[in-house]
């Protein structure tokens, strides 16, 4: 939590102003839409789908809207940088790879090719 609001403490403050006026049945709405967008992206991975396909891109889109609902404002340039952490720190990478082998690349690659079209 520190390591947030010492980084990204625009994005810290809301997100902390939105979440902590969350009523039980938000957080699991928040945290089941996160998973179900995570396990979307495992299956299009797992299917051969490409990252910067329509499929993958659209997910991307739903992937950026939902934080922007839930936690901060995310343009697509913060959804970029977002998707570069993905692979620049080894925690949030563990929570794609965890998921799926070569997932934390597929959603990078995915958030670019979304944040460039």
């Amino acid at each position: 939590e520190a390591e947030a609001a010492d980084r990204w403490p625009d994005a810290y403050d809301i997100a902390k102003q939105r979440t902590s006026q969350f009523s039980k049945e938000q957080w699991q709405e928040a945290v089941a839409e996160g998973d179900t967008i995570a396990a979307r992206f495992a299956e299009l991975l797992g299917s051969g789908a490409a990252a910067d396909g329509a499929a993958a891109m659209d997910l991307a889109e739903q992937h950026r809207l939902s934080i922007d609902r839930w936690y901060y404002p995310c343009s697509k340039e913060i959804h970029a940088g977002l998707a570069d952490m993905y692979l620049a720190d080894a925690r949030f990478e563990q929570y794609w790879e965890s998921r799926a082998e070569g997932l934390a690349r597929f959603v990078h690659d995915a958030i670019k090719a979304n944040s460039a079209g």
